[in-house]
């Protein structure tokens, strides 16, 4: 099962090496990671999805609470929520192949942010179903590299407290 957890910390050096070491010594795997600043630039949160049963999702949140500079750590409720992932896709083409690869990419919402002789670069923004389904009809064409920045998510409605 899929856990997508909001972790509030100290926005200190070091504290993401002390995440990242809590969950190698504890054999967890980390799907993806972000962190960034919040509105309150003494204060960082962390999104981290992680794969697991309960057992493991509350070892993890245990150990979390351990750590010094963690202030709070929420379980995100996945139908509550919006979340966001960001892509960048080189795509091989030929002339011929452009339009249709800027069709796919405008029926995803998706920009054009670069255009050499033998490629195309897009960057597509949204869920992680959206950008796997973009990724699946890009393949044919050839990708020649790709990255993902991981989600990103924040619960609907009213912000949390803190």
């Amino acid at each position: 099962m899929t856990h997508i957890l909001s972790v509030s910390v100290l926005n200190k050096p070091g504290v993401l090496t002390r995440v990242a070491g809590l969950f190698s010594r504890r054999n967890f795997n980390i799907e993806s990671l972000n962190v960034g600043k919040t509105e309150n630039p003494e204060i960082s949160r962390m999104t981290i999805v992680v794969h697991g049963d309960e057992k493991t999702l509350e070892q993890v949140t245990k150990q979390l609470h351990k750590l010094i500079n963690v202030l709070k750590i929420k379980e995100l409720d996945q139908s509550q929520i919006v979340e966001r992932d960001l892509i960048l896709i080189r795509v091989k083409c030929t002339r011929k192949q452009r339009s249709e690869i800027i069709q796919i990419a405008d029926t995803f919402r998706a920009q054009i942010v670069d255009v050499a002789a033998d490629s195309l670069m897009i960057e597509a923004t949204g869920t992680q179903d959206k950008l796997e389904a973009l990724t699946e009809l890009l393949r044919d064409f050839g990708i020649a590299e790709f990255v993902r920045t991981g989600i990103v998510a924040l619960s609907r409605g009213q912000a949390i407290e803190r």
